[in-house]
């Protein structure tokens, strides 16, 4: 778990920098700062998402997670986190809290490293993944927090949670979990990265929803099994 408290350490530090830095920061400084980090993120994003060695894998488990996901509507439960927060925790108002808060909590929780760090720290004690993540974030979220505002600050309690139970499952299930599994939740990761970044370029008339595609992550570890299996079936 050490790694996952220099993770949210950094991210801390770091947006709270950014938010001092903020008023240093012109509405199209910060536009630009922003548009530059989503290009990053869509490289980021894309590069897991080629990293696939099963295309099937990651869009069917993309199609089924995203349905589960809108059936749960993650994405309108990560609003009212956010709103919760905001009145409870904020009060003058802020402007942008909710964006902030859940763009960097999907940005921070989603994606390889976290998944691939996560797992690694869990299942051999090994932080090297996590740790060069945790620099990662808490370079980007000083420009987000300048950008975004202090919304970026409280990404840090899911970050926990998200990295830490993470981490803990991996240690219980981690030696089930194969190399194949790992990557395609990795390039299932990066394809919602990828609708992060188009959100953040706003490329899209109406955003994705990304909040809500979040249960495709973990369907590979269903759907590979569940492939092979039918696979030896139809042999």
């Amino acid at each position: 778990m050490i790694a996952v408290f220099i993770n949210v350490v950094l991210v801390l530090a770091g947006s709270i920098l950014g938010l001092l830095l903020k008023n240093r920061f012109s509405q199209r400084l910060g536009d630009a700062v922003v548009k530059c980090l989503a290009l990053c993120t869509f490289g980021i994003g894309a590069s897991s998402l080629l990293g696939t060695q099963n295309t099937l894998c990651v869009i069917v488990c993309m199609a089924l997670g995203t349905l589960l996901g809108e059936w749960i509507d993650i994405e309108k439960r990560l609003d009212g986190a956010g709103e919760a927060l905001k009145k409870r925790l904020i009060k003058d108002g802020s402007s942008g809290f909710v964006e902030g808060f859940v763009t960097a909590t999907i940005l921070y929780c989603v994606g390889a490293m976290a998944i691939n760090g996560s797992i690694e720290a869990g299942l051999n004690h090994s932080y090297g993944v996590l740790i060069s993540k945790s620099v990662l974030d808490g370079i980007s979220s000083i420009t987000f927090a300048a950008a975004m505002g202090v919304g970026v600050t409280f990404s840090t309690i899911p970050i926990f949670v998200y990295e830490g139970a993470l981490v803990l499952l991996a240690g219980a299930v981690g030696p089930y979990l194969g190399e194949a599994v790992v990557t395609e939740m990795s390039a299932v990761g990066g394809a919602i990265i990828v609708g992060i970044a188009i959100n953040m370029m706003g490329l899209s008339e109406s955003k994705f929803r990304v909040g809500n595609m979040l249960p495709a992550i973990f369907l590979p570890i269903l759907y590979l099994p569940l492939s092979q299996w039918l696979g030896s079936l139809m042999a």
